[in-house]
């Protein structure tokens, strides 16, 4: 067989943790090979050896054939092997261009970065692989989507043949994925081997030839994708069968805890991104925002919970007006918030994960008196959290949260947000990066503080989950909303016509 990467024996262990246990994993030339395995199981850490990020424990690589030493990304690098990471390593206020060949600059005859014809090379290979990249703009003009092309640019400049994906379509919008997907076809048509790291079993199905699937450190098998179903994948995944349908009973609603009236919200060009758009989330449901990235969806939610102030109208916490209250204060008043990016919003990456999970409430007598810290109720609640919430990490709450998988982070974060159990629960891509057996926790924890009487904000780019989770659904389009819509009432096929601008009433 013509393997492009051999994995053989491989182990990687950590001070109190084997994150790696004796994985063999072969990768056909031009393939697809997905990488599959619940949070904290071990596939990054497994791709960050491949990439000379860290050093094996013990173990082998061969890459087209040859046993090799990879000490560093330049190696791997120069073996042909590139990595798209889960968090994106760019530079917000560079170009593309200047993203592309920072730290190996070309220069011209007189000495200066060769800028122009640098760009023609990087225009002709987006034209070649369908990415669609202007080598010119900057990365903070540009959307998440267009950034990860500009991250598989980054690895086809350096001539790689080899490409590693983690996670690539977490923070994706759907027709982003659909698109990517088309560049994953265009790559390995062209020769490229690929590995996919991701827990989305439909893509799995959709471009993967072969699944290794790892479960806490170790391979449980690796199978051929089309003769393999999505419950067969989710239950090697996770060690047991798993359910898909949330369990989520009709009730009556209450009084109305978030009541939004004319809210007009300025984006970071100082346009309009929110134009004077009003709605209410009540006690006892679930209000899913549905729509394409990038419609308003961000500004709202900053403007709810204190992050950016509202240009125009006004916001009622349990009849309390809100509107100028800071982000402490709505929280104080009942609020809680699990937000699109979990890095700027939602953890202090240096702090201790036990630290994280009380940064609201370590003023409250629960875990302080007179100014000093109750350090064995914090570890009592930590230790909580992370037995509920399965929260994995190398050192347990002493944990630094940097250091813990994307995964790992976003169920600190719901299990902080969702324990305090606040009145209005704004939950942002909540099952962003987390596996089949995670989601099925979070989806109950969330139906449970709707079944509890809270109210419940939820914005969403995954329809299935949008559909299965919500009473109502609200569709954002262009800062306004084209209409709002029972849940039990609707389909993927009406939200995508109100998605695209068509209001309630002209949908078909």
């Amino acid at each position: 067989m013509n393997y492009a990467i051999e994995m053989l024996n491989v182990s990687k262990h950590f001070p109190g943790i084997k994150a790696n246990d004796d994985i063999t994993i072969q990768v056909e030339k031009g393939s697809v090979h997905a990488l599959l395995g619940e949070n904290g199981a071990g596939k990054s850490t497994l791709m960050s050896v491949l990439f000379g990020l860290y050093q094996p424990t013990s173990g082998t690589i061969k890459v087209n054939g040859s046993t090799v030493a990879i000490s560093s990304p330049n190696v791997a690098n120069k073996l042909g092997i590139g990595m798209v990471h889960q968090h994106f390593k760019l530079v917000d206020c560079f170009t593309v261009t200047e993203n592309i060949i920072l730290g190996n600059e070309p220069k011209t005859k007189f000495g200066s970065i060769d800028i122009k014809n640098t760009s023609l090379k990087i225009k002709e290979l987006s034209q070649k692989y369908g990415l669609d990249v202007d080598p010119y703009s900057k990365i903070q003009d540009i959307s998440v989507g267009m950034q990860q092309r500009v991250e598989i640019l980054k690895m086809l400049y350096k001539n790689a043949d080899i490409l590693i994906f983690d996670e690539p379509t977490a923070v994706l919008t759907p027709q982003e994925i659909i698109e990517l997907l088309k560049i994953m076809e265009n790559l390995t048509n062209e020769g490229k081997t690929i590995i996919l790291i991701t827990h989305k079993l439909k893509e799995i199905k959709a471009i993967a030839d072969k699944c290794t699937v790892i479960r806490r450190g170790k391979v449980i098998d690796t199978v051929d994708v089309k003769d393999t179903s999505e419950k067969q994948m989710a239950e090697l995944m996770v060690g047991r069968e798993v359910d898909f349908k949330v369990d989520k009973q009709e009730q009556e609603c209450g009084d109305s805890v978030l009541v939004v009236n004319n809210l007009q919200v300025k984006n970071k060009r100082g346009t309009y991104a929110v134009k004077d758009i009003s709605f209410d989330v009540k006690a006892g449901e679930i209000l899913g925002i549905a729509g394409i990235d990038g419609n308003g969806q961000s500004e709202l939610i900053f403007a709810l919970t204190g992050l950016q102030q509202a240009s125009k109208g006004s916001m009622e916490l349990k009849h309390v007006d809100i509107t100028k209250f800071n982000t402490k204060k709505r929280y104080e008043s009942g609020l809680g918030h699990v937000p699109e990016d979990r890095h700027k919003h939602g953890l202090v990456l240096d702090f201790k994960l036990k630290e994280n999970f009380i940064v609201h409430d370590f003023k409250t007598n629960q875990f302080s008196k007179h100014g000093i810290l109750k350090f064995k109720e914090i570890d009592d609640y930590a230790n909580k959290l992370i037995e509920q919430f399965d929260v994995r990490s190398g050192n347990g709450l002493e944990s630094n949260t940097r250091s813990m998988s994307g995964g790992n982070q976003q169920k600190a974060i719901i299990a902080r947000e969702i324990d305090r159990s606040p009145d209005l629960l704004i939950v942002v891509q909540p099952t962003r990066g987390l596996d089949v057996g995670a989601i099925e926790y979070i989806h109950a924890r969330i139906v449970a503080e709707r079944n509890n009487g809270k109210a419940v904000l939820l914005v969403s780019f995954e329809l299935d989950e949008i559909l299965s989770l919500s009473d109502r659904i609200a569709v954002m389009f262009d800062g306004t909303i084209t209409g709002i819509v029972d849940a039990k009432d609707t389909d993927e096929l009406k939200l995508g016509q109100m998605m695209a601008g068509k209001k309630l009433e002209e949908v078909c």
